[in-house]
């Protein structure tokens, strides 16, 4: 008989879920640079004065996937491509050439 670990019956946090997230709280704070008060999400904050941002483990729930952004674009839809940059500005009649080396 084989024993199975404690873990294997706790549920993966990884798993996909199909329960919508719920809205995400407004929080406020102190800065811890400047002591400005701030406000956030969930507990992430940056401050605009000092530019000081806490890390992102120290919010209150977890951030969505990818998957789970509902402003996130249909699959198969592609990022634009960028347009070429376009070619120097051409020297116009009485533009003076820049003296190379030696000259």
């Amino acid at each position: 008989m084989t024993r199975r670990s404690p873990r294997a019956y706790l549920p993966d946090p990884y798993a996909e879920s199909t329960a919508p997230l719920p809205a995400p709280e407004l929080t406020e704070a102190e800065c811890r640079r400047c002591g400005t008060l701030i406000a956030g999400l969930d507990g992430r904050y940056a401050c605009g004065v000092c530019g000081w941002v806490n890390d992102h483990s120290e919010g209150h729930r977890r951030l969505p996937r990818a998957d789970e952004d509902p402003d996130r674009p249909p699959a198969g839809r592609r990022r634009p491509r960028r347009l070429p940059a376009a070619p120097p500005p051409e020297a116009g009649p009485g533009a003076r050439a820049e003296a190379g080396p030696g000259a």
